[in-house]
């Protein structure tokens, strides 16, 4: 969540980029912020020890740092579409995070959480699909 947080913000500081790719990444960005400090709130809870979390690999989906400043480094349609194609697969490795959960979490909440990021983020998915498929 926190690089899709960084990923909408690298779009949004751009001038050139498609209003449509613009607005999701607000809408990526308001949608997953509070999430993120829901999960971080519930580790706190927990006392879940974090201090491996930053280096770990949290599976598919997850850009490389080369990603990141192709993203950083684009302009106008070629800044929109790096994002579209970024975010699906990013979206995707969320989605398997989140169907784990669903099918062996044990907080409830935790799950209820899992399942909702699965339906944002796959209707998410057919939304960049079709403003890729127009660019």
């Amino acid at each position: 969540h926190t690089q899709a947080v960084d990923m909408s913000d690298a779009i949004l500081d751009k001038a050139d980029v498609d209003e449509r790719v613009t607005a999701l990444a607000e809408d990526i960005k308001a949608a997953q912020q509070p999430e993120i400090e829901k999960m971080e709130g519930w580790l706190e809870d927990w006392d879940a020890d974090t201090s491996e979390m930053g280096g770990m690999d949290h599976g598919s989906g997850m850009m490389s740092e080369e990603d990141m400043q192709a993203l950083d480094g684009a302009t106008g349609v070629e800044a929109s579409r790096l994002f579209l194609e970024q975010m699906i697969e990013h979206h995707k490795g969320a989605i398997d995070m989140a169907q784990d959960e669903i099918d062996s979490g044990e907080n409830s909440d935790a799950v209820a959480l899992a399942q909702q990021i699965v339906d944002a983020q796959a209707a998410e998915i057919a939304t960049m699909e079709k403003i890729l498929a127009t660019l």
